[in-house]
């Protein structure tokens, strides 16, 4: 079947083009705004050839993989006349299912736990980190690519004592990663202030005020230029990401609010000059020393948990994390992934962060092997041993919700001995050139040279999962309760 002819299939199954309200490709999966969801077909969708999963949250999510859903995804939106959108996913997501032969058994399970999990915790907490992690999460394929470029011109800079600076096709390709991050602001001011119901163009000329670097011609970065209140100079880029971020949120709220008593006749004109320079004055006497004062802190956090509290911090931060994911809350790390990442920032682009919470993970697959080994319940054994393939490739939403969440004891092991994969990583002071990938592909963002060290901090955390699973984690009698044998 090729790539049309799925993609029709997937329309019939779904109600076709009159029932969709948007269509969204992801790295993995196409995600479908559904005007009715009586009229989704979710069976005849899992059985598509080429299909890997349907996941039914806020969005229908047709698993296709990475590439395949690309492939499928235009003549989808062809099809529809619905314009194809950008992507949304979370941290956990994001290289999910590049091999997933899961029984139907397991997606159901995960399915109906992960949905129950969610409406328990959904909170406006988590609604409201749910929409930041909205306005990073599109921007993570270029993130990934332009962290990759950044780390590896630099090793090659460092290796060849900058032969290739003057060669043309080098400095391409290096322009390409410098460039992301510099323009940056702009994009999260643009994402920001569609996610909040705004002009994505005019959050985006707010982040023209965060940029880090000074473009030609830029007159507020004139000398002698001071600003009201403290009389002290302005300062190029203040606030960085935060700023934007926060610029973009409130030019979509001005916008709204201005629109309302706006006349009609003046409404195409005015209201987005009017959204444009109130919000730009002040943003730049207010937003910018918030951001700045925010980004501050965050980097304070984290430099307090990592080097202060060392082994102690990392051990923290790893088995804690499953915990943020099984809420939702671990949303909310998503900008501090990307404040990391920025080659701008005090890491200088390395995140020392991602590959401690990569150890959860770790601890997860560690639980799922003490549970297979130990348990005598075969359909159990059977749902566990094609969950944990996929695991080990970073994708544990399976394991987590159709295995070790709903049986609490082994879900709190496997946390622990995630921990121990925590310290590892601590110790060995590991660090991610970009993200979006975990498990084995965690190998490919890893600072060259320490693929190994990764390897073996990995490791730890499935040694540390499994002897802590296997003497304190399995409940037989709680597994039965559960998962009753057919």
């Amino acid at each position: 079947m090729n790539s049309e002819e799925m993609a029709k299939k997937i329309l019939e199954n779904v109600g076709g083009k009159d029932n969709i309200a948007s269509n969204v490709s992801c790295m993995t999966r196409l995600r479908l705004g559904v005007k009715d969801k009586d009229k989704v077909n979710a069976d005849a969708l899992k059985d598509i050839d080429g299909v890997l999963a349907v996941v039914d949250a806020d969005t229908l999510q047709v698993v296709l993989g990475p590439g395949k859903v690309n492939k499928v995804a235009e003549p989808f939106a062809e099809m529809t006349g619905v314009p194809l959108g950008s992507g949304e996913e979370d941290e956990s997501e994001v290289a999910q299912d590049t091999s997933m032969s899961q029984s139907t058994d397991v997606k159901s399970i995960a399915k109906e736990n992960k949905s129950a999990n969610k409406a328990k915790h959904d909170k406006p907490l988590q609604r409201g980190l749910q929409h930041i992690a909205n306005v990073f999460i599109p921007l993570l394929p270029g993130i990934i690519a332009a962290g990759l470029i950044n780390g590896l011109t630099n090793v090659i800079d460092f290796q060849t004592h900058q032969a290739f600076m003057t060669d043309w096709w080098y400095m391409t390709i290096k322009t390409l990663g410098w460039g992301l991050f510099t323009f940056l602001p702009i994009f999260v001011g643009m994402n920001a202030a569609r996610e909040f119901k705004g002009s994505a163009i005019l959050g985006g000329i707010g982040g023209t005020l965060c940029l880090g670097a000074i473009v030609p011609g830029f007159p507020l970065a004139a000398k002698g230029v001071m600003m009201p209140l403290t009389n002290a100079p302005y300062v190029v880029g203040v606030g960085g990401l935060m700023t934007a971020l926060f610029m973009g949120i409130f030019f979509a709220w001005l916008e709204r609010n201005i629109r309302r008593f706006m006349p009609s006749i003046l409404d195409t004109f005015f209201t987005p000059l009017l959204t444009v320079i109130i919000g730009a004055l002040i943003a730049v006497v207010f937003l910018q020393p918030a951001g700045a004062w925010l980004t501050n802190g965050i980097y304070l956090v984290m430099d307090f948990i990592y080097t202060q509290l060392s082994v102690f911090g990392g051990f923290l931060l790893s088995s804690t994390f499953l915990g943020l994911v099984s809420v939702g809350l671990h949303q909310a790390l998503t900008p501090i992934h990307v404040l990391l990442n920025d080659p701008n920032g005090p890491t200088k682009g390395i995140n020392y962060l991602l590959p401690i919470l990569m150890m959860a993970g770790g601890g997860q697959v560690g639980a799922g092997l003490a549970l297979y080994f130990k348990s005598a319940n075969k359909r159990f054994k059977k749902m566990v041993m094609s969950s944990i393939p996929v695991a080990i490739l970073g994708v544990g939403e399976p394991l987590m919700y159709a295995v070790t969440l709903p049986l609490g004891r082994s879900f709190i092991t496997a946390c622990i001995g995630a921990g121990f994969g925590g310290i590892a990583a601590s110790l060995f002071h590991l660090g991610a050139v970009s993200q979006g990938v975990s498990g084995l592909f965690g190998l490919l963002i890893m600072q060259p040279g320490q693929q190994f060290t990764y390897l073996l901090a990995l490791l730890v955390a499935y040694i540390g999962g499994f002897v802590m699973t296997w003497f304190f984690g399995v409940d037989e009698s709680r597994i039965d309760e559960v998962y009753p044998e057919k």
